[in-house]
């Protein structure tokens, strides 16, 4: 296996919209900021070993926060919708679908 397919996923977004998309078969990860949707989509089937029907990006802006008395911004990051097939589905730790 390409060790970069392994680095390309950081690992799922856990909020309520993305366990709602979840149920529906879309699953939400945060990816690295140069994975092409190719990527993802080799990755994601290989590590978990489901078939992909799509994949969707964007970029997240880094909020603008304090720290101390001085104004400071968080990293840029990409996040991935990955749409699975009829019948597949994602689990991660102790049996719990993502």
């Amino acid at each position: 296996m390409n060790s970069r397919l392994l680095q390309v996923i950081l690992g799922p977004v856990v909020s309520e919209r993305s366990t709602a998309a979840s149920e529906a078969g879309t699953h939400i990860f945060r990816v690295l900021p140069d994975a092409s949707k190719l990527e993802i989509k080799q990755a994601v089937e290989k590590i978990f070993e489901v078939k992909v029907d799509s994949v969707r990006t964007l970029r997240m802006k880094g909020k603008v926060k304090r720290f101390g008395g001085r104004l400071g911004r968080r990293n840029h990051w990409k996040k991935a919708y990955v749409s699975l097939a009829e019948g597949q589905k994602i689990e991660i730790g102790d049996g719990e679908q993502v």
